[in-house]
């Protein structure tokens, strides 16, 4: 459904320009760009007054955070990336544009957990801390190709230096893998097939909480200049 929904968006932008097309020099725009996403490149070709396509990746970001739940302390390495490829509609022949198309994020965490007590406990059933050690896992915010919808500014109506700015969503899809340092869960006793279901329970959890925040903000600035 996303993806009809943005696919949909895109066509009514090129009808929306091939109706109003007219007699156009095209420009290429490049620009250095920072933001939510990273810092990197975009570059776009206006080929018509209200129509154009733009490419743009960014990468780099990273930042420490934490998280608990009832029974867990954890620590999260956060990593962002991400590429884009757009059709951007200019109503009014400046520099403010729609823009609509696909992003490929890679937003993902290696996370890092500990017992909020002297042992774990999960579901009233303790495990002692050293026999389990520290939980390593990765959560996945968003990954493989997603639908972007954004607004912005670029200077592409003419030549020269100018200023970049857009904002936009993409939706998430929370993934978490959870594990013991030590292995426990890997045993063949009864204790350790309970800790695997207790794991997978665990990894439900933080999902669950991520998909409180259904869209990830995608905001950049950036310098620019149009040939």
């Amino acid at each position: 459904m996303k993806y009809t929904m943005t696919a949909g968006l895109a066509v009514a932008l090129v009808t929306l320009g091939a109706g109003q097309a007219q007699a156009y020099d095209d420009r290429v725009t490049l620009g250095a760009v920072a933001g939510s996403t990273g810092v990197g490149a975009d570059v776009a070709w206006r080929f018509q007054e209200r129509l154009g396509i733009s490419a743009r990746y960014t990468g780099g970001l990273e930042w420490s955070t934490d998280y608990s739940t009832d029974d867990v302390n954890y620590d999260g390495d956060v990593n962002l990336a991400a590429s884009k490829l757009t059709l951007d509609y200019y109503p009014f022949s400046d520099g403010f544009f729609f823009s609509a198309g696909l992003m490929l994020p890679d937003i993902e965490a290696d996370v890092e957990g500990r017992p909020r007590n002297a042992a774990y406990q999960f579901n009233g059933q303790e495990y002692p801390a050293d026999a389990l050690g520290t939980l390593h896992g990765k959560m996945t915010l968003a990954d493989g190709i997603q639908p972007y919808a954004g607004v912005g500014w670029r200077k592409s109506h003419r030549s020269g230096f100018g200023v970049f700015a857009e904002v936009g969503v993409i939706p998430t899809d929370p993934d978490v893998s959870l594990r013991t340092s030590e292995g426990f869960e890997n045993g063949d006793n009864p204790l350790s097939a309970q800790l695997r279901e207790e794991l997978r329970q665990e990894e439900q959890r933080l999902e669950n909480d991520a998909e409180k925040w259904p869209v990830y903000p995608v905001a950049v600035i950036g310098v620019s200049y149009t040939f």
